[in-house]
């Protein structure tokens, strides 16, 4: 799965949807998609992830007391 980096705009290839998709853990694994090759996996937050199309993830992916928010 692809998401941005919003600071940047590039793209980052999530190794572990898991991680991404689990609103308990705050950073994901990642390659950077830039330049002519993926670059090698590092850690990216998931604060600074967004979707290619500019909306922020999900609150559900990145908070677990969403629920208790109104």
């Amino acid at each position: 799965m692809f998401v941005a980096e919003r600071s940047t705009g590039h793209m980052i290839e999530v190794l572990d949807t898991q991680a991404l998709f689990d609103p308990h853990k705050s950073r994901v694994k990642g390659s950077m998609h830039y330049g002519e090759e993926a670059q090698d996996p590092e850690l990216y937050d998931k604060a600074a992830l967004g979707f290619p199309s500019g909306e922020a993830l999900p609150a559900c992916w990145t908070d677990p007391n969403y629920r208790l928010k109104k």
